[in-house]
């Protein structure tokens, strides 16, 4: 469950889907207050013209630009204070947001680094390079970089949310747990909790435990469409299709063309074997959102069952090379190599799905090996 928070203040920076979205509501604060401050730097300093005015300036140029959604314009603001003052930590870790809303991970993480180098006590930027790092599954350091915040400020709700988005994409589902809930102790009504608690007892197959944490959501936020999302795909692993497309339909009019809601949604029709509602689903969801393992898997699913090994495998391969705990990744992947007559690999790849316990037993008809 991804919840993306990007804080851009002068300081600062799901799922079931793997949801990937931006919480705005703390950026727009610091934006409003960069605005106020730097009216009032201009004031007091009569509007002159010192490298320290001008800079600024320019850095707020690039956060307006930036509220309005106009990234490459912020871009050149942001490079055109770093001409006056090469190691800016603001211009660095704000360009950083602007590649990183463009999904450049690589360039973002570049700029994060090079502000924590500038301002080696930039707590923003840590927390920004963590969110970067989860993107790039590099989870082991992004929690190093989230871990350094809570040990000064150990109740940031952002910080706190962020680690257990990082350890639920480790696995580490009891240290996630107490992440999330720890928010709930400053935050009870936050709802994207309560659905990211759902979505940790899903991973556990602990289904009962999911639907009451999010119909807490829904009983705080009766909008709130993740948790609709979430619904339908604990009524697809109980095999209640109707219900879970019920669900979905919630979930999408609420949040029209979203692009893992339409994969889901795919993933269902691929289980009522209507293939070409299915496919055009799935194919919505990687055009909208390329980054996103579970419809390459979708889509590897549908190569299976129209007959596709070979492309199977690789939308599968692909699938786990962009999130390597995509749920029943490798059992499918097992089933394409014994298609295609590699035995070895559709061994190995069952001896792993069998290590995440991607199904109930072993002894399926279908083992390789």
């Amino acid at each position: 469950m991804v919840v993306m928070i990007v804080y851009v203040c002068s300081s600062f920076h799901y799922c079931m889907t793997q949801r990937k979205e931006t919480i705005l509501d703390y950026q727009n604060y610091c934006w409003k207050s960069m605005r106020w401050v730097l009216v009032s730097l201009c004031l007091l300093t009569a509007c002159g013209d010192n490298e320290n005015t001008r800079k600024h300036r320019f850095l707020l140029k690039g956060n307006i630009a930036l509220e309005d959604r106009n990234d490459d314009l912020a871009i050149r603001y942001f490079r055109e204070a770093l001409k006056i003052d090469s190691c800016f930590a603001d211009a660095h870790n704000n360009i950083g947001t602007a590649m990183f809303r463009q999904k450049l991970y690589e360039e973002a993480l570049n700029s994060y680094n090079q502000a924590i180098v500038c301002q080696p006590k930039f707590s923003g930027a840590y927390f920004n390079r963590s969110s970067t790092l989860y993107e790039l599954n590099k989870t082991t350091e992004a929690l190093m970089d989230v871990e350094k915040i809570l040990l000064i400020q150990p109740d940031t709700i952002p910080a706190l949310f962020l680690r257990g988005l990082i350890l639920t994409k480790m696995r580490e589902f009891n240290k996630a747990e107490d992440s999330f809930s720890k928010v709930l102790l400053n935050d009870s009504l936050n709802t994207e909790v309560y659905v990211n608690l759902g979505t940790l007892s899903y991973y556990q197959k602990k289904y009962s435990d999911a639907e009451n944490y999010l119909n807490k959501a829904i009983a705080i936020n009766p909008s709130e469409s993740n948790a609709y999302n979430a619904l339908a795909l604990i009524e697809t692993a109980n095999n209640n299709l109707e219900l879970a497309m019920k669900h979905m339909s919630k979930a999408l009019s609420l949040k029209p063309g979203d692009a893992f809601y339409r994969n889901n949604r795919g993933y269902i029709y691929l289980l009522k074997k209507e293939m070409p509602l299915a496919l055009e689903d799935i194919n919505y969801s990687i055009s909208t959102d390329p980054y996103n393992g579970w419809a390459y898997r979708n889509k590897g699913i549908y190569y299976l069952k129209t007959g596709d090994a070979a492309s199977a495998i690789r939308m599968l391969t692909q699938a786990i090379e962009l999130e390597p705990f995509v749920e029943m990744s490798y059992y499918y992947l097992s089933e394409a190599y014994a298609r295609v007559g590699d035995r070895e690999k559709a061994c190995a790849a069952w001896l792993e799905a069998v290590n995440r316990k991607e199904f109930v037993s072993e002894n399926s008809k279908k083992r390789p090996c």
